[in-house]
Parts: structure tokens; C-alpha cells; sequence
């Protein structure tokens, strides 16, 4: 049954910010946004609080409304990895996003594939980076159209077929088209309601609602209660021997890899100056706050007795309406529409960054590397504009093939496949002591094995054999048919084995081709330009056409 009155208040505010995105075109607006540096980094200029809204709303998406909770829902301690994990980004993250920033502006790069080609001068090595970018960013986007269809499905826009995902097909019509128009600027400016609008529902509801269940104790032992009945032996309130690891592996693994997405580098890049990163690096952690209260919402739903809704295009339960469905019962309309809202914006702002940092990986790296070198700004801008639009299609055929037991794993298998540009993208920031085929062949060894660790993990949950999430029993690992753990029912995030073999392979080819003698290409940039800050004479104007860098295959 539509519940009217949430929808026609989340209509309401998601107007509100659908007009703001196509008004933020003449925003902050330069003399073109026929240019990326304008259309996808609005003009390199965000001072703090636009940068903070920026990558606040850019990191901390449906990812942290609906998939977290979902998951200390379904299962308990684990989901709790996603706290850790945040709290040791940012000093690890701190001084290679400032040497970035500072390489990019002297040498007008908009995408870390850019910075790739410039280091190693080696167009190949940047188009895998940029391809491994495209690919981590689908399922990312993906978990965005997840959280939407959460929320959709909880005001009863739940059909069957086709007709099942029209509202959601209209929501990204918006949004692909505001996008289109204003770039980067859109999203910033949305940034600002999003999170006011979850602050406002977060703060409510962890004051609230555990009032109405007899506090956080008599919640923790309803939940306790519920995972000692669970058939999984990893459920729980408390860690055990066998997920330890996984819990580990896990945070430390998706910490290395946030800022290796290239949406995540594109609110770096939109900076106006290294002081205004560091400010947002030292006050983003507060965040992660935002983040623990609700995570401990799926302990809320618990007690409250809240159930998933089916959904009724695969018939299966939808963890992921287990916060929606919790704030629709347990408050008014009026204010449910405004959470519903709240949940629904906080999952389009990053799905609109995240496509536009896409769409300038494919034109800088991809269109303008093999397909037209003499592509002019304007033309770069056009390629990148419709780009966007196609990342998104490519977003929905990751729910339809993946369709994981739950929607975290979206991001957790994107970040196995991000990982893999760690060395040429990370470590090159500080040394170029790796060579760059051994670089391409690390890429390959962390990719392959990655990929092949991912199909061997089942998901019970559909029925499926193979891709149904990212984290595999120690008992499942050979070397060439050898079982060094077997019987261990003990798991591990698949991520962190990929990008360990892709160091190992890197090191190794790297220690042979010197031995050899291979040449090791061009290195456009100097120690200097990771240093340079605003003002300095060496930085790249705004909008001004890059020159050729040389190249090697």
C-alpha cells in the first residue's frame, strides 16, 4: 500500500534539490563549463565547507544509511568493521591526497590515471588504472540505486517486472540530466541539504527510539538473543576465532582503498589549496559519529521487532528496508518522509559524483588517449557529459548480475578490484621505484586472483554458486593445489590476498627488469610539484589545455 503522505513529502524535497542541481550550473560558474576543469572539478576552487560537504556527502552514502545497518542487522559484530575502518582513513590518507593534489594542479591532472601517465610515461599503464576505476566505481554507484530502492519499496512503490523500478528509473532521469548540466557544482551545492536533513533524522532518532525500547541494554540483549538462535556461526554481538581476521582485513583493506576511488580523489582535486584539505582531513572524522549511531540502528530494528519487505521482483526478503521500514513505524508520517527523503538524497549525491569522476576517467584516459588525441576541451567536456549518463545503466547491470546477500558487499567487492591501483597510483607518489611493467604485471596477478577468490565465494541467500560477497574461508585458498589452511573455517576479505600477490609480483618483475636493464619511462613531474600550494607560480591555470606528456606502451 503508498504511504502518501512520506511520498509526497519526499517528493517534495527531492524537487527541492532537483531544482537546486540545475540552478548550480551558475554557481561559483568560471567563463565555461566546456572544459572538465570547470564541468567535472567545479573550477578547482571549493574552499572548507564546501569541501567538506563535498566529500562528507561523497563518502558517506547509502553505504552508511542502509548497507551498514543492514548488516549489524543480518549479522551482527561484523558490521561494526565499517567504525575502525574510518577512524584510521584519514592519517593514512593525510599526506598522499596533499602530494596529489599539488602534482595534479601543476600539471592540470583530473584523474589519478592522469597522474599515472604523467609518472611512468606509459599510456597503458594509466588506461588499466583508469579501466579498474570504471569498473570499482559500477558496483559503488550500484549500492546507491540500492539504498534508493529501499526507501522507494518502504512507501510501497514495491512492483513487480519492469514496472517494480520505474520510480527509481525517473529519480536517475533527474539526476543523470542535472548532472549533465552542471557537473560537479550540482552535487556540492545538494551536499549542504543532504546533510543537514541527515543530521536532523540521525540526531532524533538514536534520542528517541531507544527510549521506546527500554534503553541500549534491553536492546543489545534482544539482540544477543536473536543471534544465538541464527544457523550462522559468525552472528553475534561479540567477534569470533573465525571472523577476526575478516573484521581486520576488512577495515584496513577498505581504508586503503577509499581515496584509490577516483570519486573520492575528485573532491580532493576540486580543493582550492592544500590547507583546505588538511582542514578536512582533521574534521571529516567526525563523521564517523554520524556513522556508530547509525550502525547501532540495525540493533534498534531488532528490538523494535521491524521485518525486511519482500521484494517483490525476486520474492526475496530486502534487508535493506530494515532502517526505512524502522522509521515508518515507529514514526509519523510527516517526519518519515522527511528520513525517506533524508536517505533517498544522501544516496543520489554520491551517485552523481561518483558518475562524473567515471565519465572524466573515460575522456581524459580512455576517449582522448585512443580515440581522438586532438579532442579539444569542448569536446572533452561533451564526451565526459554523456559519459555520465552511460555509467549509470552499467550501475543497474551490477544489481541485476551481482545481487548480493548484502548490499555492502556491492562497495566490498568494488574496493577488491580498486586496491589494485594502490602501487601505481599510492606508492608512486613517493617513489617510482617500481617499475612500470612490473607494475602492469602486478595488476594483473591481483586482479586475476581477486576476481578468481570472489567467484568461489557462494551466496546462499539467492541461490547462487558464485560472487555472493567478499570475504572466503582460509579453507578455500590453494597454491597450486596445495590447501595450506585446510579445514580452516577461518575467513579473510579477499581484497587484502589480491593487492598482498599484486605487491609480490610488482617487487619481484621489478627486481628482474632492472637486473635487465629495462628502460623505465618518462617521469614528467619533479620532487617540487608535490609540494606546490595555492598561490604558487608553478600551478596550472584553470581550464587551460594540457600538453602532450610522453608516452610508452
Amino acid at each position: 500500500m503508498i504511504q502518501w503522505t512520506e511520498l509526497v513529502v519526499f517528493s517534495l524535497l527531492f524537487l527541492v534539490v532537483s531544482v537546486m542541481g540545475f540552478l548550480a550550473s551558475r554557481w561559483q560558474r568560471g567563463s565555461t563549463l566546456e572544459h572538465l576543469d570547470e564541468w567535472g572539478l567545479g573550477g578547482r576552487k571549493f574552499g572548507a565547507w564546501i569541501t567538506w560537504f563535498l566529500v562528507g556527502g561523497d563518502l558517506y552514502t547509502a553505504y552508511t544509511f542502509v548497507a551498514v545497518p543492514a548488516l549489524l542487522f543480518g549479522a551482527g559484530a561484523m558490521g561494526f568493521f565499517a567504525l575502525p575502518y574510518t577512524v584510521i582513513l584519514y592519517p593514512l590518507v593525510f599526506l598522499p591526497v596533499l602530494r596529489l593534489w599539488s602534482v595534479s594542479r601543476v600539471h592540470g591532472y583530473v584523474t589519478p590515471a592522469d597522474f599515472v601517465r604523467g609518472r611512468y610515461g606509459s599510456s597503458l599503464l594509466a588506461f588499466l588504472v583508469a579501466l579498474t576505476g570504471l569498473v570499482a566505481t559500477m558496483p559503488y554507484i550500484a549500492l546507491q540505486l540500492v539504498g534508493l530502492e529501499a526507501v522507494l519499496r518502504t512507501m510501497g512503490l514495491n512492483g513487480t517486472g519492469i514496472a517494480g523500478h520505474l520510480p527509481l528509473v525517473v529519480a536517475f532521469v533527474i539526476l543523470a540530466v542535472y548532472t549533465y548540466q552542471s557537473g560537479l557544482r550540482a552535487p556540492a551545492l545538494i551536499a549542504f541539504v543532504k546533510d543537514i536533513l541527515i543530521y536532523i533524522v540521525i540526531l532524533v532518532a538514536v534520542i528517541y527510539l531507544p527510549a521506546q525500547f527500554g534503553g541500549w541494554s534491553a536492546i543489545f540483549e534482544t539482540a544477543e538473543a536473536k543471534f544465538q538462535a541464527s544457523e550462522s556461526p559468525n552472528d553475534g554481538l561479540l567477534l569470533n576465532a573465525n571472523n577476526q581476521l575478516q573484521y581486520i582485513t576488512l577495515a584496513l583493506g577498505s581504508a586503503l582503498a577509499l581515496f584509490l576511488y577516483p570519486h573520492s580523489l575528485t573532491g580532493i582535486l576540486a580543493s582550492r589549496g592544500r590547507n583546505v584539505i588538511k582542514r578536512n582531513m582533521m574534521a571529516l572524522p567526525a563523521y564517523s559519529l554520524l556513522l556508530g549511531l547509525l550502525a547501532l540502528l540495525g540493533y534498534v530494528a531488532i528490538a523494535a521487532g521491524a521485518t525486511p519487505i519482500t521484494n517483490n521482483a525476486t520474492g526475496r526478503p530486502d534487508t535493506n528496508t530494515i532502517i526505512p521500514v524502522l522509521f515508518d513505524n515507529e514514526f509519523g508520517s510527516l517526519f518519515a518522509g522527511v528520513a525517506f527523503a533524508a536517505i533517498g538524497i544522501g544516496a543520489l549525491v554520491p551517485a552523481a559524483i561518483m558518475s562524473i569522476a567515471a565519465a572524466n576517467l573515460w575522456t581524459r584516459n580512455i576517449y582522448k588517449e585512443y580515440l581522438k588525441r586532438d579532442a579539444t576541451p569542448a569536446q572533452e567536456a561533451k564526451q565526459a557529459k554523456l559519459a555520465s549518463l552511460v555509467v549509470k545503466f552499467g550501475a543497474v547491470l551490477c544489481i541485476v548480475l551481482i545481487d548480493p546477500q548484502f548490499s555492502i558487499d556491492l562497495q566490498l567487492i568494488g574496493g577488491v578490484i580498486i586496491l589494485q591501483t594502490l602501487p601505481a597510483v599510492a606508492i608512486a607518489l613517493y617513489t617510482r621505484w617500481l617499475h612500470r611493467w612490473a607494475l602492469v604485471a602486478g595488476w594483473i596477478a591481483g586482479m586475476g586472483y581477486g576476481m578468481y577468490l570472489l567467484y568461489l565465494i557462494p551466496n546462499p541467500a539467492a541461490g547462487r554458486a558464485h560472487f555472493g560477497g567478499s570475504a572466503l574461508a582460509l579453507d578455500k585458498l590453494t597454491l597450486l593445489g596445495w590447501h595450506p589452511f585446510a579445514g580452516s573455517a577461518v575467513q579473510i576479505y579477499v581484497g587484502f590476498l589480491a593487492l598482498l600477490l599484486n605487491l609480490l609480483v610488482a617487487v619481484v618483475v621489478t627486481v628482474a627488469l632492472r637486473a635487465g636493464r629495462v628502460a623505465e619511462g618518462a617521469d614528467v613531474t619533479s620532487p617540487a610539484d608535490y609540494h606546490a600550494d595555492e598561490g604558487s607560480e608553478r600551478l596550472r591555470p584553470v581550464a587551460e589545455p594540457i600538453a602532450e606528456a610522453p608516452t610508452a606502451h
